[in-house]
């Protein structure tokens, strides 16, 4: 068999290997948004098809203006909504400043601070339900929005500091200082030359946060007892019942869960790309 040959089937391996994982992991995605236009008798149906053949509404409908709770869906939807965007928004603030102080300057316990950020990811979320509950009741922040981001930021601000201390540690020294000898000062360097650089990873952690606060369930079901400030993860639990589960309005609900997580991946992945080339140059 020539080298020729075996790179060809060697492609063809690694290809077809691509596509499986990639089927694997797009199948469950599939599968719940092809139930979600299914009408109940074909959902039960002892003959599984992986397309509806009469598709319907029905089931969005329900979730959407169905009334299943005292509160609607957009105030489920704004909760999660406003929860998702001020923690990435302080989440990556923190975790920007931390980083760049981590990687960039020399003080007392930085390695015992970076050893805590490890650990700190190695505990279970479970394990910590009933601290954070009475330390949310002694700050008088149970029921409230503002607690849950104090959470949500504390779980994504230790992998957003670890990840982008790696950002900053690869941005040359040497590009600072030359704008330092061109006449630029610290702010104008930071976001000029530093900031730019560090953009592929600001996105990154942007979208490990985003995700964290909007798909989470426990802290949000625990902490909060108004369903006015409920989440949509806690939303679908409604249609979960001793007699049985409304499938299709589940599988509706999660279809409507799962689209705001892919629009805010669309919407900054241009900037995850663009900003692997941006700062030497422009800066």
């Amino acid at each position: 068999m020539t080298s020729s040959a075996k790179r060809t089937i060697r492609k063809a391996a690694l290809n077809g290997t691509g596509l499986l994982v990639f089927a694997l992991a797009v199948f469950p995605v599939f599968w719940m948004a092809s139930t979600a236009f299914k009408p109940n008798n074909e959902i039960f149906s002892s003959t599984p098809k992986p397309l509806p053949s009469h598709p319907t509404l029905d089931h969005f409908d329900l979730v959407l203006n169905g009334g299943i709770a005292e509160v609607s869906f957009w105030q489920y939807f704004a909760n999660s909504a406003i929860l998702a965007v001020v923690t990435v928004v302080a989440s990556s603030l923190l975790a920007l400043m931390a980083a760049v102080a981590v990687a960039r300057f020399r003080f007392r316990f930085r390695t015992t601070f970076l050893i805590m950020l490890l650990i700190v990811q190695m505990v279970p979320c479970e394990a910590l339900v009933i601290p954070l509950f009475l330390d949310l009741k002694r700050l008088d922040l149970l029921n409230s929005l503002p607690g849950l981001v104090v959470v949500y930021v504390g779980f994504a601000a230790p992998f957003a500091i670890w990840m982008l201390r790696g950002f900053v540690a690869a941005v040359p020294k040497e590009l600072e200082e030359a704008a330092a000898i061109d006449g630029a000062g610290p702010l104008r360097t930071f976001f000029r030359v530093l900031l730019p650089l560090v953009a592929p990873g600001l996105v990154a952690t942007s979208i490990f946060s985003f995700i964290t606060a909007w798909n989470e369930f426990i802290f949000a079901f625990t902490f909060l007892d108004d369903q006015d400030k409920y989440t949509l993860p806690i939303m679908l639990q409604f249609f979960f019942g001793r007699s049985g589960n409304a499938w299709g309005p589940i599988m509706a609900a999660s279809t409507l869960l799962t689209i705001p997580v892919i629009a805010f991946f669309l919407l900054v992945q241009r900037r995850m790309v663009s900003g692997l080339t941006a700062g030497a140059v422009k800066g």
